[in-house]
């Protein structure tokens, strides 16, 4: 392979380097004065609308720039997924360019191609890689047959802010299971060999640090420590990258000061040197350019120059490379060796997926025979039950079989919000509502809007032939993810209005919260008798929230980021330090004044139809290992999965560290009254943490030990290693 690049390499032009490095977007022509940028954020202000948008956009062409292609100018596309398109595309590439480099083709599939699962951030709840590694190769077999060489995914930002609209495509809070999520992630798309037509390169993402934005405002810097850099953000990549992944995108964000897209002390350094790299980078959408907004260069040659040297391979829609890297080389600015270095990255994983022997990889026929199998769909089904918590069940739960409920709000019955952010191809047809599934499954039910609820003069008579009242609340698919961070994180006054006045109807009351990110839900828990957590689960939402609602699905999903009882609290995450006055009842501690110290619901926290024990907690030192014993106990009488989990805290160190640390967890299925022995065999490294001078260090002493169902009702061991 490195032969063959070399070769290829020898014979190519400048610009034929140049263009390698090069993705386009396709672009839209014609209809309109303005540019489609301008136009979506037209859109997006309320100066036209959806509809008008719709029309213009309609009558639009696509331009994929097919003159530059054939010149050699243009390695790569971003955002097709036509099969027909890509082909013909490719065709050109392979058939009527000088070298016949065949084109790499990267999508945003993010949970889901048509077949859309749970957002990340629900699916983690899960806390299941052969369910994560699973729905990553449904993803990779109907990308692949859309034509589809690249994931820009998975997403592994540590994120311990709920207002980050972003949260909801990683795993949480947590950087172990961040990590757990990612791997498994990549070796999903991946599968066995990049060259099988049904696998995806997996592209992790943003490299690095971005869940931490300042503020929980989306594209904001990100300042902190080396030490907390090392220990809780960059885990994640790194067992990405032990993975197999063969593409990184830095992130938009600077770190410490420095974009992560010029930052080449990590994609250098760290990415390349220490982890021994040797994959493709990508820019993310236009953050070359944007280098010039930060401040870091003077105009859009620079940050072309900048990126380059600092390790980015491919340059993503910006077309900073496509102008100004020829003059950079030729000037001296730029050494060719180094367009080389990138170009022959490039090169590798595109002859890694086979596509110099194979550059047509699927076909039309392929592609509608592929997508939205009922295998699919029944995975899909299965992961969203998996993903849902149950936060609160005073009864109500489950709904007995032949029950007759009211189903409320606009969230039961709009399909196009199952899906949640980032599932771009998906079809609102695609979609069960939790209408939909009432009147398949032949559910005695009545549908009401909020409007009917809030503008109803008697509640009681309008609900009185009613069991019970189920009502869907939380958020719009567009108040979450990219761009959609939120300052106020609590749900609409409308919906909470309409919560008020079912509460007043004394009808048994259960709540379906739809949100791509914890909500402050305060009021809810304290008013509403049943919560169910449904986050965006995806194509199968309404028939997998009628499984858990009705009990043919025991919940056992559990939270991967903390609900805090306030926005105001946040970041609010379960692995915090204690200071030197922690909360308490003393007025001169670390808290505030009007919010209660403790998360309204934990890390780890969620509710099943029967209930777990755990006793018996033992620690061993086994050499250069740990080993945890314990047992847990079904004590209920329904048969349920239960998610142990289990943590340790280093009391006196040379760095003050986390109250509680995630150290390893495992689902544990168990019959009504049966009892398990669990054991967790855990490397002592998985203790340490980076000292004052950056030296990684495990320290002897006393360290305590916890099982349990969440992070905070743990049973303790102490012991001293």
């Amino acid at each position: 392979m490195e032969e063959k690049i070399e070769s290829l390499l020898a014979k190519m032009t400048l610009e034929e380097k140049a263009g390698q490095l090069r993705q386009c977007g396709a672009s839209l022509a014609g209809a309109f004065d303005v540019s489609v940028e301008e136009l979506f954020n037209m859109l997006c202000d309320g100066k036209i609308s959806k509809k008008k948008f719709n029309e213009l956009m309609e009558s639009a062409q696509q331009d994929y720039n097919e003159e530059d292609l054939r010149a050699g100018k243009i390695g790569s596309y971003n955002g097709i997924s036509d099969a027909a398109v890509i082909n013909r595309l490719q065709r050109i590439a392979v058939e009527e360019t000088r070298l016949g480099i065949p084109l790499l083709f990267g999508y945003d599939v993010i949970h889901g191609y048509r077949t859309i699962t749970p957002i990340p951030l629900a699916e983690s709840c899960a806390w299941d890689p052969e369910l994560w590694e699973e729905t990553a190769r449904i993803s990779a077999k109907e990308a692949g047959a859309g034509g589809v060489h690249m994931t820009f995914a998975p997403m592994v930002d540590v994120s311990k802010d709920a207002r980050w609209g972003r949260i909801s495509e990683g795993a949480g809070e947590d950087a172990y299971l961040n990590a757990c999520y990612g791997a498994a992630k990549v070796k999903g798309f991946q599968g066995k060999s990049l060259k099988d037509p049904d696998t995806l390169a997996a592209c992790v993402k943003h490299f690095a640090g971005y869940g931490a934005a300042e503020s929980g405002r989306d594209y904001n810097r990100v300042d902190m420590s080396p030490q907390k850099f090392r220990e809780e953000y960059l885990p994640p990549y790194k067992a990405c990258i032990e993975a197999g992944a063969r593409a990184v995108m830095p992130a938009f964000n600077d770190l410490n000061g420095v974009p992560c897209t010029v930052n080449g002390r990590l994609l250098r350094n760290i990415l390349r040197k220490d982890w021994k790299f040797d994959g493709m980078t990508i820019s993310d959408a236009n953050a070359i350019a944007e280098c010039v907004v930060h401040g870091i260069a003077t105009d859009r040659k620079d940050a072309a120059a900048k990126a380059l040297l600092a390790g980015v391979d491919m340059d993503m829609t910006s077309e900073c490379y496509h102008e100004y890297l020829v003059q950079l080389v030729e000037e001296g600015t730029v050494s060719e060796e180094l367009l080389d270095q990138a170009v022959g990255n490039i090169l590798r994983i595109k002859m890694e997926l086979g596509l110099f022997e194979n550059p047509y990889r699927t076909d039309e026929v392929k592609e509608k025979k592929t997508i939205l199998k009922q295998e699919f769909r029944e995975t899909a089904r299965k992961a969203a039950s998996e993903s849902m918590v149950l936060l609160k069940n005073e009864g109500v739960l489950p709904l007995k079989e032949g029950s007759r409920i009211a189903v409320v709000g606009e969230l039961a019955a709009l399909r196009g919000e199952m899906t949640g952010t980032w599932a771009i191809k998906a079809s609102d047809d695609d979609c069960v509502s939790i209408m939909d599934a009432c009147q398949k499954q032949n559910i005695d039910f009545q549908y009401y809007t909020e409007n009917e609820v809030i503008d109803c003069d008697n509640i009681e008579k309008l609900f009185h032939n009613f069991d019970t009242i189920v009502a869907a609340v939380g958020e719009r698919k567009n108040q979450s993810g990219e761009a959609a961070s939120r300052a106020d994180i609590s749900i609409l006054k409308e919906h909470q209005h309409t919560l008020e006045r079912l509460k007043a109807s004394g009808k048994p009351l259960a709540v379906v919260l739809f949100n791509g990110r914890p909500l402050a839900i305060s009021w809810i828990k304290k008013n509403i008798p049943a919560i169910l957590e449904a986050w965006h689960p995806g194509v199968e939402a309404g028939n997998a929230i009628l499984d858990i609602l009705f009990g043919r699905v025991n919940p056992s999903g559990k939270l991967t980021s903390t609900f805090p009882e306030h926005s105001g609290q946040c970041p609010m995450y379960y692995d915090h330090i204690n200071t030197g006055r922690p909360a308490g009842k003393s007025k001169f501690t670390s808290k505030y004044l009007d919010a209660a110290s403790e998360p309204l619901y934990p890390f780890g926290y969620g509710m099943s139809y029967t209930t777990y024990t755990y006793s018996g907690l033992k620690v061993k030192e086994q050499g250069d290992t740990i080993e945890i014993i314990f047992k847990v106990k079904n004590a209920g009488i329904v048969d349920g999965t239960e998610i142990v989990q289990c943590y340790f805290h280093d009391p006196v160190a040379q760095r003050v560290r986390p109250v509680k640390k995630l150290l390893d967890f495992d689902r544990i299925f168990l019959k009504a009254g049966e009892e398990k022995t669990v054991r967790f065999k855990i490397p002592k490294e998985k203790l340490g943490y980076y000292n004052e001078e950056m030296k990684f260090i495990v320290e002897d002493g006393i360290y305590e030990f916890y099982a349990g169902g969440n992070s905070v009702d743990c049973i303790k061991q102490e012991i001293r290693l």
